[in-house]
């Protein structure tokens, strides 16, 4: 960049008045009025078309608009970028070229500046270019400066733009693989009465076998960000409802997880066989503020209706979860592992949990205390008052079949 042009540039593409106008477009702008033409554009090149990705051109749409495409047969981009037009042209009927061309005279083009954008690999990505429909001698070799420094900053911005693209695509053929391929299973983690220290359910996690080898939350964060995560959690949902048809005692339910936007999915309450309704708990999965509660708690009405219960997980990790349990009224209030962990000699911990579930029976609702790994933290949580457990000191997620075989054992409940 020449004579500290650049330097003011991002200043100038980039105003502080909270307008919503891109970085590009607003280059387009401030370049065609510096220059005094009618029309400025940012072109990509396209399968042989220059395609007119962004247009500063006013009152001139049925001439040119952001979508419209040209051959770049015909027009200026081929022979700028191969040196037989140069850069700046103040003035096309001087030079043979320009004039041997259909569109300099059905614009009709008097003068033209144009610099190419190139991508991060050097290929060209298009052109930066301003048209002007009068002959101006006055265009030099500082205003051509100037507009190669606008091209510079566009080709920054649309490069980072590009750089976005690619990894979008690659997650998405990422987490397209995982659901058309079926490269993800479920484990069932025991869910345990208090009282009687038997099992009475089971939650339904997902494990995933494509690489990156990663946690389940990643991937389905992953999954959200392209726009797959209802449909990715779809897949699971269904595939964790199969255990409802093993032998299960009958008196053992499946609880599953679902985020606010999945049970908005237009193919969210097909999933659910309502002869199994009594067996199946939906487990609300969202650690931010929800603005749909009223929809979503009619489009589970039929659900609950048939005995669906309805569970809050994270109780206590935060006001979001609070807020779910004030909106939603669960059946099942879900203690934070964070708390429940060393609740048998952290005194602020046991005080909040025995609130929570002091809360719970006030409201008809039942605890499960999750991420129990001691005797001593099951023992204080019974004592304080909790439903039902769960954790790696009672058994950790494990195949259907691994689960199965653990209802037959006849030594199935925990010792007292």
């Amino acid at each position: 960049m020449v004579n500290g042009v650049s330097a003011r540039l991002s200043e100038v593409i980039r105003p502080n008045d909270g307008a919503p106008q891109g970085a590009v477009s607003r280059a387009l702008q401030v370049m065609r009025a510096h220059l005094g033409m009618e029309v400025a554009y940012v072109s990509e090149f396209v399968n042989g078309r220059a395609i007119f990705r962004e247009v500063d051109a006013p009152g001139l749409d049925a001439v040119i608009k952001v979508g419209d495409s040209m051959s770049l047969d015909d027009v200026y981009c081929r022979h700028i970028l191969a040196g037989r037009l140069p850069q700046l042209i103040p003035d096309t009927s001087a030079e043979p070229l320009a004039m041997s061309l259909p569109i300099t005279h059905a614009a009709p083009i008097k003068s033209h500046v144009s610099v190419p954008i190139l991508k991060s690999d050097g290929e060209p990505y298009g052109m930066f270019c301003c048209v002007g429909m009068h002959t101006d001698p006055s265009l030099n070799a500082r205003d051509l400066q100037m507009m190669t420094a606008f091209a510079e900053l566009a080709a920054f911005e649309i490069n980072r733009d590009l750089d976005a693209r690619k990894i979008n695509d690659v997650q998405l053929e990422r987490i397209r693989d995982v659901i058309d391929e079926q490269r993800l299973s479920m484990v069932y983690q025991p869910i345990w009465d208090a009282a009687t220290r038997r099992p009475v359910g089971l939650e339904a996690l997902c494990r995933f076998s494509a690489e990156p080898r990663r946690s389940p939350d990643i991937w389905f964060n992953e999954a959200a960000e392209v726009g797959l995560g209802a449909i990715l959690e779809l897949t699971a949902i269904r595939m964790a409802l199969q255990a409802l048809d093993s032998p299960l005692p009958s008196h053992v339910y499946v609880a599953v997880n679902a985020s606010p936007n999945t049970i908005l999915s237009p193919d969210f309450l097909a999933l659910f066989d309502l002869k199994h309704a009594r067996r199946i708990v939906l487990e609300i999965t969202e650690h931010a503020h929800v603005e749909c509660y009223d929809t979503i708690l009619e489009i589970i009405a039929p659900l609950r209706a048939a005995g669906v219960r309805l569970a809050v997980d994270d109780a206590g990790a935060g006001y979001s979860s609070l807020q779910h349990i004030l909106k939603l009224r669960p059946d099942l209030i879900k203690l934070d592992m964070g708390l429940t962990r060393n609740v048998d000699s952290d005194p602020s911990r046991r005080a909040l949990a025995s609130a929570l579930i002091r809360f719970a029976q006030d409201t008809g609702s039942q605890i499960i205390a999750e991420g129990v790994e001691t005797e001593s933290e099951l023992q204080t949580l019974h004592d304080l008052g909790a439903d039902r457990v769960q954790g790696y000191y009672l058994g950790r997620p494990a195949p259907l079949v691994d689960v199965v075989s653990l209802f037959a054992r006849p030594d199935l409940a925990l010792a007292s």
